[in-house]
């Protein structure tokens, strides 16, 4: 396990997050089916503009995440609405991302899937059909800004098989399925 259990009330939402090629949606997809909560790809929410200017290799700007991100806080806004939990991906890779998508401050829980740059560049070498090419990981590491003391976050290792993962992010928010 990577962090001391820490219950957290319901109804929240979960955003999985972390660079491109972390497991962001493998192992939210686990969590949503395990839970019986509700799931967003948040890669769906993307502008059209957006995936293709990052199919193209080129990294977004704040500018462009602006849309995207308001999308995300709508459906975790709309989940928390409805008394619903809910498992959401997101990069959220800065803290003025994670402040947005958390603008009511509370109810919200980010897991940060944190690996280190060579495992993840080697999962992102056999993805095939992701609209993000691996050249921008780089752009994603270097934007990256690791949640601190203060933020509604846990850090869990991404080295297990997505299942491990999975118990890991559990176990560390006190939830059972």
């Amino acid at each position: 396990m990577n962090a001391p259990a820490r219950p957290i009330a319901l109804p929240v939402v979960l955003v999985l997050m972390g660079v491109s090629g972390c497991g962001k949606t493998t192992v939210a997809q686990i969590l949503a089916e395990r839970l019986h909560w509700a799931f967003e790809e948040g890669d769906a929410l993307h502008p059209p503009a957006n995936v293709a200017k990052m199919a193209a290799g080129h990294p977004l700007d704040d500018a462009d995440r602006a849309p995207w991100l308001a999308k995300v806080a709508d459906w975790v806004d709309a989940r928390l609405d409805a008394g619903e939990c809910g498992v959401i991906t997101c990069s959220a890779l800065k803290r003025a991302y994670r402040e947005l998508i958390d603008r009511r401050g509370a109810r919200v829980e980010f897991v940060y899937l944190h690996g280190s740059r060579e495992l993840i560049a080697s999962r992102l070498a056999g993805r095939h059909g992701h609209f993000m090419p691996s050249t921008l990981l780089d752009s994603q590491f270097a934007t990256l800004e690791e949640p601190g003391p203060g933020e509604p976050a846990i850090r869990v290792e991404i080295g297990e098989p997505p299942e491990a993962i999975a118990d890991d992010i559990m176990a560390a928010l006190g939830l059972h399925d």
